[in-house]
């Protein structure tokens, strides 16, 4: 991080290597430089990505970028402004964070979620939409809650592909249905009609202002939630997934139900 100006800071240039991959994390990077230097947001530029300017910051993945970036960044402000107190013109501060190591089950550090949902069962097609979704996410601190909100939407839309159609086909070491013609995924009009976001915020005492990371919280407990609620409709329950239709209909008419 370099801070530029003579008598105030007049911009902040945080050189960082985390990666972006659709989630808004280096809006999220720019406000937390912001944060700890202390300026506006607009006064942020950031340099992100470039392997010749700030070498690697490992994958984004493990929902780990907001909690170890944030705390490089504040890492890297305090040396920054400490600079900038000697008078350093520019003032620079680098740092590098490295977590505590971590035991099972220790309670720093963990994000936390649950989800009940509402479905709807064919009993004749063995079809099962997904009609509702409320999802409570425990992300210690929301740096910022709309791209918090964005995440969530969009995990439960792709855990829905996981729970309901993605079904790989192999045989003699071939893939079956290699096309999105054969493979399906969720579209636009399988989409639940409503994804209900509780964001509940528990600051986590060693997270960068309270943050964990959240990303793939919501994937996890979608598949066992739609079992449940398919059970709670026809009182059956279903132990390998995705739910496919034919699936759904074995089951069925195992059970005596819908059209025989």
């Amino acid at each position: 991080m370099v801070l530029h100006g003579k008598t105030a800071i007049e911009e902040v240039v945080l050189y960082h290597a985390g990666a972006d991959v659709g989630q808004g994390a280096h809006t999220a990077f720019m406000q937390m430089a912001a944060e700890a230097v202390g300026v506006p947001l607009e006064k942020v530029r950031l340099i992100a990505s470039d392997t010749a300017e700030t070498g690697s910051a490992g994958s984004a993945s493990a929902s780990r970028l907001t909690f170890m970036a944030g705390n490089a960044i504040r890492g890297a402000a305090e040396k920054a402004l400490a600079a900038w107190q000697a008078e350093d013109r520019p003032a620079t501060g680098e740092f590098m964070y490295r977590p505590p190591k971590t035991t099972p089950y220790d309670p720093l550090a963990y994000g936390y979620v649950a989800q009940a949902v509402e479905v709807e069962v064919d009993l004749e097609t063995g079809l099962v939409q997904l009609v509702q979704v409320i999802c409570a996410s425990d992300v210690g601190r929301a740096i910022n809650p709309l791209l918090v909100q964005g995440q969530i939407e969009g995990a439960v839309v792709q855990a829905q592909g996981y729970a309901l159609m993605e079904h790989i086909l192999c045989k003699d070491g071939r893939v079956l249905n290699p096309y999105l013609s054969t493979y399906l995924i969720p579209t636009v009009l399988d989409a639940p009609a409503e994804v209900r976001s509780l964001i509940l915020e528990y600051p986590d005492p060693i997270g960068p202002w309270g943050a964990r990371g959240m990303a793939e919280m919501p994937f996890l407990p979608l598949t066992p939630a739609i079992a449940a609620a398919i059970h709670d409709a026809t009182g059956i329950w279903l132990t390998s997934q995705p739910f496919t239709p034919d699936k759904v209909v074995k089951e069925l008419r195992k059970h005596g139900l819908g059209v025989i």
